[in-house]
């Protein structure tokens, strides 16, 4: 089970001071692991619990890979919840892409984060409204194969002149634009 030490160390490490909304949600991460005893805990929901996504590049890396996301109804990056079983927090965002998308991901290791992004989650069943404090790995695939699971309604490689058809949230452009440009982020 990744710890609270690892996220810190992780999260700290984010600084892009052009993006004000990821340097907030980077601040309100911390306070959650300041101030939470369980900050990966599911059943955590005040203010809410850190998970995993996977930014993941396809193989020429011009594209990123989405899902339609089944509850949301909406174009998504692949992620969830971290489990007891996951080493670490990159291994979370690798097993939620495998899960969601099939996808075959390079063996590469995320760097740094591609981006930090604290966001809403609508109630349903027995979950309050509540927040994910959601951090975004980077991943390449290593080809363009992938499928449909059951928590999506479809899954697609989607180039940047494609976000606006997509209506790909603008925590996600922003990442695109960071890995596109920072050079710590290149996968090799």
């Amino acid at each position: 089970m990744p710890d609270a030490s690892e996220a810190d160390r992780i999260v700290r490490a984010f600084a892009d001071f052009t993006d004000g909304a990821a340097m907030k949600s980077r601040d309100l991460v911390l306070l959650l692991l300041q101030h939470s005893p369980t900050p990966f805990a599911r059943s955590h929901f005040t203010p809410g619990h850190i998970t995993c996504t996977g930014l993941v590049l396809s193989p020429d890396t011009e594209r990123i890979l989405l899902v339609h996301h089944r509850r949301l109804d909406r174009w998504l990056l692949p992620g969830g919840h971290v489990e007891s079983s996951d080493p670490s927090l990159a291994d979370t965002a690798r097993r939620e892409v495998v899960e969601e998308t099939y996808a075959s991901l390079g063996p590469d290791a995320p760097l740094a984060l591609a981006g930090i992004d604290v966001h809403g989650i609508p109630p349903k069943r027995h979950e309050p409204f509540h927040l994910h404090h959601d951090l975004v790995f980077l991943f390449r695939a290593e080809s363009d194969r992938c499928g449909v699971s059951n928590e999506s309604r479809a899954v697609a490689w989607c180039a940047p002149d494609e976000f606006d058809r997509y209506d790909v949230p603008e925590n996600v452009r922003r990442s695109w634009r960071r890995v596109k440009t920072d050079a710590a982020l290149r996968l090799r």
